[in-house]
């Protein structure tokens, strides 16, 4: 059995980097192939580097009058921890932009590349990519999901956690 899924993800693999290599097909629009939920990265994520201290300017204002800020609503929110150039993380894009789009205003969906942002690895304690992290809109942590996660299944666990994204 092993031995199957390994010569199919390898044949998955080889497709992939055909498909890319050649303009006129990758030009195509692409959908994601289907595979089996929790499909994830083999590479290792990145060590931990040394954050570099910023230094900000202090900022001089002409104007002494305070203006009201504008309190940004609270929603829901969907973490993609992954990288640009993993397989199944590339498979997640489609995923992220179609609710990014669908349910704007309802549910805040976020994406940071891991192996261009290392310290984010350690800081949401993460060993494997793609990583799924739910939250209410308090900020609370709901949920963990490793691996590929089609949007029926993101939308389902939502709907498991008691999150209307439908309102």
């Amino acid at each position: 059995m092993k031995i199957h899924i390994t010569k199919l993800f390898l044949a998955v693999l080889a497709l992939t980097v055909i498909v890319s290599a050649v303009p006129a097909l990758s030009a195509q629009k692409k959908t994601a192939p289907k595979v089996k939920t929790g499909a994830v990265c083999p590479k290792p994520l990145p060590k931990k580097t040394a954050a570099k201290p910023v230094v900000k300017k202090a900022q001089t204002t002409k104007a002494t009058t305070k203006q009201p800020q504008k309190v940004a609503k609270k929603l829901p929110r969907l973490l993609d921890l992954g990288a640009d150039k993993c397989i199944p993380c590339k498979m997640m894009i489609p995923v992220l932009d179609s609710l990014k789009k669908e349910y704007k205003g309802k549910l805040t969906v976020e994406f940071i590349d891991v192996w261009k942002n290392p310290n984010a690895g350690q800081k949401y304690k993460i060993s494997t990519i793609p990583t799924q992290i739910f939250y209410d809109a308090n900020g609370k942590e709901l949920y963990r999901h490793i691996g590929y996660f089609p949007k029926e299944d993101i939308l389902a666990k939502f709907k498991e956690l008691k999150i209307d994204l439908k309102k």
